[in-house]
């Protein structure tokens, strides 16, 4: 008599249970490994507005340059105010200087040994046009008997022509007798060190250093002499005085 699994399975098939496994252990191995492309078949502007963010993000980037560099910004307000008298405090210069525009805040730079004044300060204007009509209107007038200088702290350096600057550098007359001069603001140029040095004595030449091939002060320079008397007068009377606000080293080069 046949068996009951060869009456369901006749020979020759196979086990429907068999058959069924095998079906679905192909069904799935497809499904995890698709043969085709699943974005095949998706619309090709479906695809292209996949990027949207990145647009908006760099026009993002764009604007907070635009904000950073725009003419309001605090550089373009703050000031530089030097050769004042030590006996001058915050609030007087405030009171001096919001007599010809809106003060936002106003601080005299201190030794912080000493504590004396450095004779000179910082004040922010509230608008740019309050900083220029203090720059106008108080540059080169006086301050208990002392002139004072006023102009922007940040103000951009003119453009240079480098041939200039190499045929500068050819005039430099060198000397035995020379002192180094260290810490120079960033705008201290050849003329301005040689009539700072030229006030104590007779300086036979003088040069700022600059960043090769460029116009950049390399932040020191050099005043020559013709004899060691005026070297150590002038190491003696310059050496931590104030020069465009910053507070130079003078020694023997």
């Amino acid at each position: 008599m046949a068996s009951i699994s060869s009456l369901i399975s006749p020979p020759g098939l196979p086990n429907p249970a068999k058959l069924s496994l095998t079906l679905q252990s192909k069904l799935f191995l497809q499904i995890l490994q698709p043969t085709t492309n699943p974005f095949a078949n998706l619309p090709q502007n479906l695809l292209l507005n996949s990027r949207p963010k990145k647009v908006r993000l760099f026009a993002v980037a764009e604007e907070q340059t635009s904000v950073v560099s725009s003419p309001s910004s605090e550089a373009a307000r703050r000031l530089y105010i030097g050769n004042i008298p030590r006996t001058v405090n915050n609030d007087e210069l405030t009171k001096i200087v919001e007599e010809h525009g809106a003060v936002e805040k106003a601080e005299v730079m201190y030794d912080k040994y000493s504590g004396r004044s450095r004779r000179f300060a910082f004040v922010t204007m509230k608008t740019v046009e309050d900083a220029n009509a203090a720059i106008e209107k108080l540059n080169g007038t006086e301050i208990g008997r002392r002139e004072i200088k006023v102009n922007i702290t940040e103000k951009p350096l003119p453009q240079v022509d480098l041939s200039l600057l190499q045929d500068e550098d050819s005039q430099f007359v060198d000397s035995p007798h020379k002192v180094y001069v260290g810490n120079l603001a960033k705008t201290i140029t050849t003329d301005t060190l040689k009539k700072f040095f030229s006030e104590k004595g007779k300086v036979l030449s003088a040069k700022v250093s600059r960043v090769p091939g460029t116009s950049k002060s390399g932040g020191f320079g050099f005043v020559t002499f013709s004899s060691e008397e005026e070297v150590e007068a002038a190491i003696s009377a310059f050496n931590n005085s104030l020069l465009e606000g910053q507070q130079v080293r003078v020694n023997k080069a």
